[in-house]
């Protein structure tokens, strides 16, 4: 388990976090430093951590004190540690107005020549213009309403239950809860149903920023790991068992980011293992619209188990900057997420939710060629990887919008930091992980075109070429979407 922000970590966890920090060579406090350093930017060592007093991590790293408070001064002149006498030292994030190396995928970079594969996010349709003209004609007719509707907008409730029922899983209006994406989605459900302290049970490697969200109420995550196949439900059903997870994280449709997708027989066996440990499960189906197979879908989670929450979103089928996600459940667990919303917004805006309800109209045709694209995507980002770099291993995914590969031996972190100088940005595989590990993945979307992908992987070769054991240089954070 990762510490929490606020939280004292103790010096063997420390030690476990940094694993081969100085790479077999002499130890240094320059080494440690960027050690200590990569961890707070890749989120394994959250700002607000109280680190280890001199004499404890001494004593753990096997090394002289000197050393020890050379790498903190080191790190408190970057902006990374602050300290106070008498409370000891802390990680922290410094002040970007400092002129730190921190980028990321979230602010537009200054250099267009920057290829972002941080971020598994596919640009509008061609249908959203007109879709926002129809809406802003629309919205004449809601301006005599006082513009507050914390359950959503009817006609986009309607419609969003409608594609539910057309899946074979009936929804009235009143199951579905209109929010602000997905993440807030999962939010909502996490502030009615768990306390920090509490389990919850999640796939290992699993989406980064639900991990962050656990992290952030304080909770427990407990990790499953998936196999080269998709899920262990053996394991799974056995971790059930013994740790009575407060609920479960869970994304079946084209697993992010492995891009597996569970099959029905699997969906039984997991619905029935739910039941016996009375277990609440969250169903992300964020990427369900991205089947690359020619296979029939299987039935949605919750047609097996009436303990599944399930969560959708615009931002992979439409576009992110919609900001548009629900929650399909009961009906009387979605009033009582109305009610407790009220502490966290009143609504979801208006003018948005009137460009997806034109979209949905549209859906057939928009997530045929939505699929068409990412097929033809995908085909080219596999032959430039089996191009240049043949060594990598990977499953080719179900569907979703990322490639998950293994590079061989665990550099990955060390490899996204060389990609930035390379013009890359990556998403290495620690971000996926609950304890830091999954060194060895990384994760490559083919969301951009089919050109840009293939000199992506270009760079990303040149990048790798250059990778040596140890710490990373100069270690960059990159948000993930």
């Amino acid at each position: 388990m990762l510490p929490t922000p606020g939280a004292h970590i103790h010096g063997h966890k420390l030690v476990e976090l940094l694993g081969a920090w100085h790479g077999g060579a002499r130890p240094s406090s320059q080494l440690l430093a960027e050690g200590i350093r990569q961890l707070v930017l890749d989120g394994r060592l959250p700002p607000g951590t109280r680190l280890p007093a001199e004499r404890e991590l001494a004593a753990a790293l096997e090394v002289s004190r000197t050393l020890i408070a050379r790498a903190v001064e080191r790190l408190r002149e970057d902006g990374f540690v602050a300290s106070r006498r008498g409370a000891g030292s802390w990680v922290r994030l410094p002040d970007p107005r400092r002129g730190t190396e921190m980028h990321g995928g979230w602010f537009p970079s200054t250099d267009s020549s920057v290829l972002n594969l941080a971020q598994a996010t596919p640009g509008a349709p061609p249908e959203m213009r007109g879709a926002v003209e129809r809406a802003q004609v629309r919205l004449a007719e809601q301006l005599g309403d006082h513009g507050y509707q914390p359950h959503g907008l009817p006609a986009l409730r309607t419609r969003i239950a409608e594609r539910y029922t057309a899946r074979g899983l009936p929804t009235t209006p009143e199951q579905i809860l209109v929010t602000n994406g997905a993440q807030h989605a999962f939010a909502l459900v996490l502030r009615a149903l768990v306390t920090p302290g509490e389990r919850v049970l999640v796939e290992h490697p699993s989406y980064p920023n639900a991990l962050e969200a656990l992290r952030g109420l304080g909770v427990t995550p407990v990790a499953v790991p998936m196999t080269g196949d998709g899920w262990d439900l053996e394991l799974l059903t056995a971790t059930l068992r013994q740790t009575s997870p407060r609920l479960a994280y869970l994304i079946p449709d084209f697993h992010n980011p492995t891009g597996v997708r569970l099959e029905a027989e699997g969906r039984a066996k997991l619905a029935t293992a739910l039941a016996r440990t009375c277990t609440n499960a969250v169903i992300d189906e964020t990427l369900v619209d991205i089947d690359l197979t020619d296979e029939e879908s299987p039935p949605p989670m919750a047609s097996f188990t009436d303990r599944a929450i399930t969560i959708g979103s615009a931002g992979k089928s439409f576009w992110g900057g919609l900001r548009l996600g629900w929650i399909r459940a009961g009906e009387e667990f979605v009033q009582r997420l109305v009610l407790g919303r009220a502490a966290v917004d009143l609504g979801t805006p208006v003018l948005e939710q009137l460009v997806l309800a034109e979209l949905l109209d549209d859906a057939e045709a928009i997530l045929a060629r939505r699929r068409v694209e990412s097929r033809e995507r995908l085909d080219v980002l596999v032959g430039a990887v089996r191009e240049h770099l043949p060594e990598w291993r990977f499953r080719v995914p179900d569907g979703g919008l990322s490639l998950w590969c293994d590079v061989g031996e665990p550099i990955a972190s060390r490899l996204a930091v060389a990609a930035e100088a390379h013009g890359l940005r990556l998403a290495p595989g620690a971000r996926f992980s609950v304890n830091g590990s999954l060194e060895r993945w990384i994760r490559l979307p083919y969301t951009l075109p089919g050109e840009q992908l293939v000199e992506a992987i270009q760079r990303l070769a040149a990048a790798a070429g250059s990778v040596r054991p140890g710490p990373a240089p100069n270690p960059l954070t990159v948000p993930i979407a």
